[in-house]
C-alpha cells in the first residue's frame, strides 16, 4: 500500500467525568468516558491506525473524583482505571492536575500504563521537565508519529503554591518552539503532533484578541510562530474547535466528554513519506450508548460516592434555595451569606468575598446532604486570609463591577467577556464584612460609589484582613490587586468540608440577609 490513514483521537478537560449523569440532579447527560469509550472502540474497529490523547484536566472535577481523593485514594484511581482499560497512548498535565495535592497527581501517574507529557512544568531540583517525558513518539507501518505536550504556564496564577512547590512553570511557546525543532532534528518524525493543555488568544478568523493577553492561552501564536507543527490538540478553553490555521489542523473537544476530537491524516508513502491530506472534525455523544463495561469497572468507586453523596448533614431555616442566578448576583442571597459567614467564622476575620461559581447552582434545600453541598461549591478550593489595604479593596471590586453592562436599552446584562468565548461567573465576588453599593451607569473603574466598613468610609491605606479562597487570594480571574499579598492565615481544608462540617456541628443554619450590599444602575 503506498497510503496509510491515521487517525488521531483527542479528549481534552473531562474533569472527573465517567458516567453520563448530573451528579447534583441526577439528570442522564449524553457526555462522559462511558460514552466516549464507546466512541472509541468503534474508531478502532474502522482503522488500525489510531492515536488516543488525553489533554489533560482529567482527574478532578466531579463528585467521584472528589470523593476518591479525598476518602478512598488507598485504591487505583479510577479515571486512570478506565484510560488503561481503553489504551490511551498517551495523557498532558492540565492545570486542574494539581488541585488535590501533588500525591494524587504523582498516584495517578504512576499508576497509569501510558505516559504523561508536559515539556515546560519544570522540578527546580533536577532542572528537568516534571515527569521526565516531554514528548513520545510511536510508529504505524513505519510512518513515525511525535507527540509534544505542553501546558499552560498561568498556573501560579491559580494553584495553591504549596500543590507546585519547588516547580517552574516556563513559557509554552517559548517551549514548544524548542522543543519542535529538537525533536524535528533527532527523531524526524513524519507527523508532528503538538497537545497543549491552553487554549485561543485570538479569534480565528481575524486574529482580534478575544481576551487580555496574559499568556494563559497561545494556541493562536503557536500556530504562528512555531514551524513544522501539523497538527495541536487544544483545550482549557471548554471550547468546540475544529479547522485549519495557518496551515495546522486545530482542535479543541468542548468539555466534561461532550465531544471527542478526530484529526484523519493520509499519508503517501510512494516517494518518501509525506503528508497528502488533513481533516479535523468533533464528534458528539448524543445517541452513543454508554459502553456497560466502562460502568461495571468503576460501580464500587460509583456505590461509595453516591452512599456519601446521601450523608444527611442538617436543614435550613428559610429558603436558601436560588430562583435567579443573575437577580442573586444584583442584590445579596441567604446563600452567599451564608458562605461567606462560615468563612469569617473559621478565619476568625471580619471581612469575606466568595462567588456563585456557576449558574447551575441550586442552593440549599429544606433538608441538606452532602450532594447539595457539592452541587453548590464544585472547586476544591481551601481559604486563605491575606492583608491588603483599603485601596485594594475598592480596585477588586471594581474588577468584579465589569462583569455587568448596560445594554442598549440601558437594561442591566452580563458583560459577553465573562461568558464568552468560556463562561467565567465564578469571577465576579460578593463581600461581607464591609457596605458597598456597584452603580453600573458610571464608567468602569468608578462605579464603587460607597464603601465602608463599621459605619465609617473605608480607609484606603489602612490595611484589613480578608478570607477568601486560594484561587482568588492568588490573583486568580484577573485580580491582580491581590498578588504578592502577606498571607495571614491558610486553612488547609476543602471548603466542602468546611461547609459541611459547620452545618454537622449547628445541625441547623437561618436564610438570612443583612444587605449590606447592592447593584444600581
Amino acid at each position: 500500500m503506498n497510503t496509510i490513514k491515521l487517525s488521531i483521537l483527542q479528549t481534552s478537560d473531562i474533569h472527573g467525568h465517567i458516567l453520563p449523569k448530573n451528579y447534583r440532579s441526577q439528570e442522564e447527560l449524553h457526555l462522559g468516558l462511558g460514552k466516549l469509550s464507546s466512541i472509541i472502540k468503534k474508531e478502532r474497529e474502522m482503522n488500525e491506525h489510531v492515536l488516543l490523547i488525553d489533554n489533560g484536566d482529567l482527574i478532578q472535577g466531579t463528585p467521584l473524583t472528589y470523593h476518591f481523593s479525598k476518602k478512598s485514594n488507598e485504591k487505583i484511581n479510577p479515571m486512570i482505571k478506565v484510560l488503561n482499560e481503553l489504551k490511551y497512548d498517551a495523557a498532558v498535565i492540565g492545570n486542574h492536575e494539581f488541585n488535590y495535592g501533588r500525591h494524587v497527581l504523582n498516584e495517578a501517574v504512576l499508576q497509569s500504563t501510558f505516559p504523561w507529557l508536559s515539556a515546560n512544568i519544570i522540578s527546580c531540583e533536577s532542572n528537568e521537565p516534571l515527569l521526565g517525558k516531554p514528548y513520545m513518539v510511536k510508529s504505524f507501518e513505519g510512518v513515525k508519529i511525535a507527540v509534544l505536550g505542553v501546558t499552560t504556564h498561568y498556573i501560579p496564577n491559580w494553584e495553591d503554591p504549596l500543590n507546585i512547590k519547588g516547580l517552574r512553570f516556563e513559557d509554552a511557546l517559548e517551549t514548544t518552539k524548542q522543543w519542535v525543532d529538537f525533536i524535528k532534528e533527532k527523531e524526524k518524525p513524519d507527523v508532528m503532533i503538538v497537545s497543549y493543555h491552553g487554549g485561543f488568544e485570538r479569534d480565528i478568523e481575524t486574529g482580534e484578541p478575544t481576551e487580555q493577553l496574559t499568556g494563559e492561552n497561545q494556541a493562536y501564536e503557536i500556530c504562528y510562530k512555531v514551524p513544522g507543527i501539523d497538527v495541536l490538540l487544544t483545550g482549557h478553553q471548554h471550547r468546540k474547535i475544529s479547522g485549519q490555521l495557518n496551515g495546522v489542523t486545530i482542535v479543541q473537544p468542548s468539555f466534561n466528554g461532550q465531544v471527542i476530537a478526530k484529526i484523519d491524516i493520509i499519508l503517501n508513502k510512494e516517494n518518501g513519506i509525506k503528508i497528502s491530506a488533513k481533516s479535523a472534525s468533533l464528534l458528539t455523544m448524543e445517541n452513543v450508548k454508554t459502553d456497560q463495561s466502562i460502568v461495571e469497572l468503576i460501580r464500587q468507586y460509583e456505590e461509595e460516592t453516591i452512599e456519601w453523596l446521601n450523608m444527611p448533614i442538617g436543614e435550613v431555616d428559610g429558603n436558601m434555595e436560588i430562583e435567579d442566578v443573575f437577580e442573586l448576583r444584583l442584590k445579596e442571597h441567604p446563600l452567599i451569606e451564608f458562605i461567606n459567614k462560615v468563612q469569617m467564622d473559621i478565619a476568625g476575620v471580619s471581612i469575606s468575598n466568595t462567588a456563585l461559581f456557576h449558574n447551575e447552582s441550586p442552593g440549599l434545600p429544606k433538608y441538606i446532604t452532602m450532594r447539595d453541598i457539592v452541587a453548590n461549591y464544585i472547586y476544591p478550593n481551601t481559604l486563605k486570609v491575606i492583608r491588603v489595604t483599603g485601596l485594594d479593596i475598592k480596585l477588586a471590586l471594581e474588577r468584579s463591577a465589569t462583569y455587568f453592562d448596560l445594554d442598549e436599552h440601558g437594561a442591566i446584562v452580563v458583560n459577553p467577556r465573562f461568558s464568552i468565548p468560556k463562561p467565567q461567573h465564578y469571577n465576579y465576588d460578593m463581600w461581607e464584612g464591609i457596605e458597598y453599593i456597584l452603580d453600573i451607569s458610571k464608567p468602569v473603574g468608578e462605579r464603587v460609589t460607597k464603601l465602608m466598613y463599621n459605619g465609617k468610609s473605608l480607609g484606603l491605606q489602612l490595611e484589613y484582613d480578608v478570607v477568601m479562597n486560594n484561587y482568588r487570594a492568588g490573583g486568580g480571574g484577573d485580580y491582580d490587586m491581590y498578588k504578592g499579598k502577606q498571607v495571614v492565615k491558610e486553612i488547609q481544608i476543602d471548603m466542602t468540608e468546611l461547609l459541611a462540617n459547620y452545618i454537622n456541628e449547628h445541625k441547623t443554619i437561618k436564610a438570612e440577609v443583612n444587605h449590606n450590599w447592592k447593584v444600581i444602575w
